[in-house]
């Protein structure tokens, strides 16, 4: 996912920033490196932590709920959100302390961890790219599912490469204004929604994450054409979870996020036609589970980012048979 340049240069092709990179320097991730006229991706089998969670904490809530995912992150970020939540591996990291495993371990840790799937998280997967790919091929083989959790910044030549090896991608979209994403995160919004578009369109199953920043993102208006844009270019059973905000590295005078205000995106991205709504971050409440959106029966109950209970039928209804837009195996 690179070329050459002018002189000694480098063009990265693996994130829409699609970086020049000097020699001896990196781009914007900090983790890929010009050496010698070359693109290095320096944090190949680099892992700052592993281990499995319930699927349900990626957060995804339609893709084998109720199953384990061995989770796994390095070091790194092609985006500089001043709200990061995880700074300590994406921002602010350090290259000592990292674990080597080789890709051809992980599915046997996964099998291991009796884990259903994979999944790269954490920091940004799209950086670790080509040790994404040559793991999801080896999962694949296993009979594992894979995910990204992600904030989308992909190529189309990186997502159509890995697209037959990528089951599931949860991606953030961060806000709904290009305002933000350039002030915020020193980024764009427009190839994000391009992501979350082409996923689709390849197959991927895809569920968005909104992290609601109080005073930054959280406008109704803004809920409002986020809402809009999900069901007019993915569809009303895309499932959309809007998370919570606690104050932490470089914006830290941000209130956390009220109830209140998580409510009202619930609110007004179901007045818009979102099926499958969750609120995120927060002690337990009704809205991280799933009704149905026909009959409104309780169909899995979620406490802890934790499947309880679930009287789902093969990914239908157990009252009307609607679908609920589940996958409950993988290919």
């Amino acid at each position: 996912m690179w070329s050459p340049a002018e002189g000694k240069s480098v063009k990265c092709h693996l994130c829409a920033h699609r970086c020049v990179i000097q020699p001896g320097k990196t781009g914007i991730c900090g983790v890929r490196k010009n050496n010698s006229g070359k693109l290095e991706a320096t944090t190949y089998g680099k892992i700052s932590s592993i281990g499995p969670d319930p699927i349900e904490k990626k957060p995804l809530n339609h893709f084998l709920p109720g199953t384990s995912v061995l989770s796994m992150g390095s070091v790194g970020c092609n985006f500089r959100c001043d709200f990061c939540q995880n700074w300590s591996i994406s921002q602010e990291y350090t290259m000592r302390g990292l674990r080597t495993i080789e890709p051809e371990e992980i599915p046997r840790m996964a099998v291991g961890f009796n884990c259903k799937s994979i999944s790269w998280t954490y920091n940004e997967p799209t950086i670790w790219y080509e040790y994404t790919l040559d793991t999801a091929k080896l999962a694949k083989a296993a009979g594992l599912g894979t995910s990204y959790v992600t904030n989308g910044y992909m190529t189309e030549e990186a997502l159509k490469e890995i697209s037959p090896y990528l089951d599931a991608m949860n991606i953030d979209v961060k806000a709904f204004t290009e305002g933000f994403y350039k002030q915020r995160s020193k980024a764009r919004l427009q190839p994000v929604l391009d992501t979350c578009v082409l996923a689709s369109e390849l197959g991927i199953f895809i569920e968005l994450a909104y992290l609601v920043i109080p005073g930054h993102n959280d406008d109704s208006v803004e809920f409002r054409k986020f809402a809009r844009w999900v069901v007019e270019s993915l569809g009303p059973a895309t499932p959309v979870h809007f998370s919570r905000f606690h104050p932490d590295y470089n914006l830290r005078l941000a209130p956390a996020t009220s109830m209140d205000s998580l409510r009202l995106a619930h609110t007004i991205a179901r007045e818009e036609g979102v099926k499958f709504v969750y609120l995120g971050n927060v002690a337990h409440c009704d809205e991280e589970n799933t009704y149905c959106p026909n009959c409104g029966h309780l169909e899995l109950e979620r406490y802890g980012l934790r499947l309880v209970q679930n009287h789902s039928k093969e990914g239908k209804c157990s009252q009307c048979g609607t679908d609920l837009n589940i996958v409950l195996e993988v290919k």
